[in-house]
């Protein structure tokens, strides 16, 4: 039998039924809870750094501090990834909610910025591997045609921190002191959990009594080494990248140590991926190279407008960050639509738009940036970009876990979010590089530096979002 019919425990679930239909209520409002708290912590921590930076007297180890979780999230991808594929995905989501409260003790007790930095990387782990644990349990959960709207309920859970979480966590730092904003997540985080756990009965093992793959996957290729092997490329892949973000403090050498760092990260992340995706092969490689491609260009250029906004038009810096909440709605609101639309909106043709729209939106910072535009422009073009990522996400996601047989589930979700972290990492890396090149330039050219290489990579998106595959229309549950 296809998987495209819904498991057993599914069948009785009416074919109206949404993911807040009681069958799916608690695992839903539990998967999205922890992608809120941890994208709450995530910003929370971008705000309150300053000041922690300041108190332990760690300045030094400022972008580290960023860049470490990154790094080592990817280990934390891989590991979850053949884990769930192995065993399911029970026991790698606790052993990753585990992590990542661990890393928020540690973070939240640290006297010392050394110590910060080692909770964040333990966070990282965490953090990692609960993303690609989660997208598993949603396989093993929802039948498909209700992904489209769990991953946009996930784009909004994402999302909405972005318009309390500064405020909340600078409002924490001020009465009761910066740690709490590690602590107090831990709270919360338990209780999430157990909402899920009714959910998590009986989908360990690689396979149900449906375990045939579906229709629309591809053959099981490329999925790399396994084991040992597997950990030891993603750490090689997590250090080539903090060489990068370091690599630009090395007088004189910095750029032949930026290029050894990049070449490192290709050569150890190409097999954690499904094969010939680092060349857009036709089919699943193109979702995942899509995806990180996506990433790269609006990370890259997003931690720059305000910045921009600061330095080139006298913004506050609170309303300068504030100007980024148009892209938060409208991805959330992007997010919502496309799931509403389902199967009337083809999957391709929604990656398509949407990465347009994030080029056209880059492309209207850089001419901003270059002509001296009203700031306006390039707010107002930041909203299309928050709605292209929000059209297009959720369908990457969709296509990953529908192209994916149930032994493969968990390499492509860790293929899939390993692409997205690196890509964001190394254009971070890359915009910093081009910052500081042209910081003895005219005050405009470090940020029409950085938005000319993020539209570069939107030009990358573009081109390959065509050669993403082609989703069967998804049956209704019985």
């Amino acid at each position: 039998m296809p998987r495209t019919d819904p498991p057993a425990r599914q069948r009785a679930v009416p074919e109206s039924a949404g993911i807040f239909h009681r069958s799916y209520l608690l695992v839903t409002l539990g998967a999205c809870a922890l992608v809120f708290l941890a994208a709450f912590e995530s910003l929370a921590v971008t705000t309150i750094m300053p000041l922690v930076s300041r108190e332990l007297d760690g300045a030094g180890l400022y972008a580290l501090a960023f860049a470490g979780p990154l790094a080592t999230g990817v280990i934390g991808m891989v590991a979850a990834g053949s884990w769930s594929d192995r065993k399911g995905p029970v026991a790698p989501l606790l052993a990753a909610v585990g992590m990542f409260v661990l890393g928020l003790l540690i973070a939240g007790t640290a006297g010392t910025m050394p110590v910060l930095v080692s909770g964040r990387l333990v966070q990282g782990l965490g953090g990692g591997g609960l993303t690609v644990a989660l997208y598993v349990v949603i396989a093993r959960v929802y039948p498909q045609v209700l992904h489209p709207k769990i991953f946009a309920a996930f784009s909004a859970a994402w999302v909405i921190p972005s318009l309390v979480g500064p405020f909340a966590a600078g409002a924490v730092a001020e009465l009761a002191g910066w740690q709490w904003v590690f602590l107090g997540v831990v709270g919360l985080v338990v209780p999430a959990l157990l909402l899920t756990a009714p959910a998590l009965r009986g989908l360990n093992g690689s396979r149900d009594d449906a375990g045939e793959p579906p229709a629309s996957a591809e053959p099981a290729v490329g999925r790399g080494p396994g084991g040992l092997a597997k950990l030891a490329l993603a750490a090689l892949a997590a250090l080539a990248v903090l060489g990068l973000n370091l690599s630009a403090t090395v007088p004189g050498a910095g750029g032949v140590l930026a290029a050894a760092a990049v070449a490192v990260a290709v050569l150890a992340v190409r097999p954690l991926m499904p094969r010939g995706t680092l060349t857009a092969r036709r089919g699943l490689p193109s979702v995942i190279l899509t995806r990180g491609l996506a990433s790269a260009a609006f990370f890259g250029a997003e931690v720059y407008l305000p910045y921009l906004l600061v330095e080139r038009y006298a913004f506050a810096p609170t309303f300068a960050g504030l100007t980024l909440t148009g892209g938060a709605i409208a991805w959330a609101a992007a997010s919502a639509i496309q799931g509403r639309l389902g199967n009337r909106l083809e999957h391709r043709r929604a990656v398509r738009i949407g990465s347009a729209l994030v080029l056209g939106a880059i492309v209207l910072a850089l001419v901003t940036t270059v002509l001296a535009w009203p700031a306006a422009v390039a707010i107002a073009g930041w909203i299309f970009a928050g709605g292209g990522m929000g059209l297009m996400y959720p369908r990457l996601s969709v296509m990953t876990l529908a192209l994916s047989t149930r032994e493969t589930e968990g390499f492509n979700s860790s293929a899939m979010s390993i692409s997205d972290s690196l890509g964001g990492a190394l254009a971070l890396a890359g915009t910093g590089i081009v910052f500081a090149a042209f910081a003895t330039a005219t005050p405009s050219a470090p940020f029409a530096g950085v938005f000319a290489l993020t539209s570069a990579i939107g030009v990358a998106a573009v081109a390959v979002a065509p050669r993403v595959a082609v989703v069967p229309a998804l049956r209704k549950p019985a």
